[in-house]
């Protein structure tokens, strides 16, 4: 059995009966699952963490932009977020193993971008620097999308409200640059 499209070799019968029977990758992938949530709860954990004081501080008092929402808005986005940006690495990461190597390590870099920016603005108070990380998080997270869609389309559109979270916050780090 061949397949027209060379990106996406046509699936053997072996593969078809270990997917079948429990025993093939996706069967085997759900670790790799829980490591990527784990990953992300870190992250947002850490978040948690190193905005804490700063939310509690000088935040509360700082003057904000009008489009600011309420702070407990932040916890549950964040959260649903986090969880749909894990899924979405492991379908890349189940549907084409070492081929979707540099979509994952583009994914490392946005999140890591993500983890940086937390506590250099709310911990550091450092609004200039920190809108430098939100936009280098900006560019990567478009990479990613970009790569995870050369990959997969479909994949790649459940990152569409996370770059909408991140560009709101954008235009909120700004903006509270701007008023400082």
């Amino acid at each position: 059995m061949t397949s027209a499209n060379p990106a996406q070799p046509a699936t053997s019968p072996a593969r078809r009966d270990a997917a079948r029977t429990g025993t093939g990758p996706a069967a085997r992938g759900w670790p790799v699952l829980v490591g990527l949530l784990l990953l992300n709860a870190a992250v947002a954990f850490g978040g948690s963490l190193a905005s804490t004081s700063g939310v509690d501080g000088w935040y509360a008092d700082a003057a904000k932009p009008a489009w600011t929402p309420p702070n407990w808005v932040f916890g549950p986005v964040w959260t649903v977020l986090y969880v749909v940006m894990a899924v979405a690495a492991w379908l890349i990461w189940r549907r084409h193993g070492r081929a979707a190597t540099t979509a994952l390590v583009l994914y490392g870099v946005q999140l890591a971008l993500n983890a940086a920016w937390t506590p250099v603005f709310f911990g550091a108070e450092q609004l200039g620097l920190g809108l430098a990380i939100i936009l280098a998080l900006e560019v990567a997270l478009v990479a990613t999308i970009v790569a995870f869609h050369r990959l997969t389309p479909w994949v790649a559109w459940l990152l569409g409200p996370y770059l909408a979270w991140v560009l709101y916050a954008t235009t909120l780090n700004a903006g509270l640059a701007a008023l400082a």
